[in-house]
């Protein structure tokens, strides 16, 4: 094995903390990394990874070999996609994580465009609500909706989504539609109220109703006989009648305008959410997954 190649099983092997699965990823047999990891380490004279039964990780000296290996590596990369002929026809496989929803009305519709541009790039699209990691995962980066919390992911904004407050309206003729937060006289508000429940994948908690208020935002929760941890289900849940939801306009573009879903309190929207595309290093990153991602930029205008 090269020295190229031993580089880039030295991170992999960093970055999933396994020997077994770092091999798998690269078309190797464990035993050919484990000792092409030794003749590394022998070369170099320095002890780059430290071994137990349960997990590999990196020593302060593979810590910092491993920086200056996805750099070189990187700039290998930028070589290639410069001058070879992927430059002028991108080829490879784009691994995207992105929410059933988004997927379903938002990239679907407008992902042909794209596949025309670069008929060599092909997707494996992860549908789900779920938090993944991306390194063990082997993904190259997720579509990700809300506040972002510190990742050590590297993050791009894309845009901001209005949101808005909908409900069936069959649910509001049983309940009445509410014109404010409090109403007049406890009419017209969001008292007796029902909301179907979206639990959030990062806290495991149930995410409140937000409005905006004068400026600031003001929680609700609401009672509800329904609780969900997906998207799709979500708006499916709102639309049999169970309650008020919350969530971008261009979900639910279709069923307002076939009067399924109906927008209320558009005077007290939710804050505009975040759009965001995460992956995992800033400059490792292979040329196909940033002509993707500059895609999107322009899919999502800020």
């Amino acid at each position: 094995m090269d020295r190229f190649d031993a580089m880039q099983l030295f991170v992999r092997i960093v970055e999933l903390g396994s020997f077994t699965r770092a091999a798998e990823q690269l078309g190797l047999q464990r035993a050919t990394a484990t000792q092409a990891i030794k003749q590394l380490e022998a070369r170099l004279g320095v002890r780059l990874l430290q071994r137990t039964t349960r997990q590999v990780s990196a020593t302060a000296e593979g810590l910092a070999y491993q920086q200056r290996c996805l750099a070189i590596l990187a700039e290998v990369a930028d070589a290639d996609n410069a001058f070879s002929q992927s430059a002028r026809q991108l080829k490879g496989t784009v691994r995207v994580d992105l929410s059933a929803s988004m997927w379903r009305h938002v990239l679907a519709p407008a992902l042909p465009a794209f596949c025309e541009r670069h008929p060599h790039i092909g997707f494996d699209l992860s549908v789900s609500d779920r938090q993944i990691d991306l390194v063990r995962e082997g993904v190259d980066c997720v579509l990700r909706s809300g506040v972002l919390k510190d990742s050590a992911l590297v993050a791009r904004r894309l845009t901001l989504q209005e949101q808005v407050t909908c409900a069936s309206a069959a649910y509001l003729r049983r309940h009445g539609t509410p014109l404010s937060l409090d109403g007049v006289d406890g009419q017209g508000g969001l008292e007796g109220h029902r909301a179907v429940n979206y639990v959030s994948a990062s806290t495991g908690k149930a995410v409140p109703l937000e409005f905006e208020v004068g400026g600031e935002v003001q929680l609700r929760t609401l009672p509800g006989s329904v609780t969900v941890n997906n998207g799709e289900a979500y708006v499916a849940a709102g639309e049999a009648g169970f309650g008020l939801i919350q969530l971008p306009r261009h979900h639910v573009t279709r069923q307002m305008a076939a009067g399924v879903l109906v927008e209320v309190l558009q005077q007290h929207r939710p804050p505009a959410l975040p759009l965001s595309v995460l992956y995992p290093h800033r400059r490792h990153v292979p040329m196909r997954v940033r002509v993707f991602m500059d895609w999107l930029a322009e899919l999502f205008p800020a």
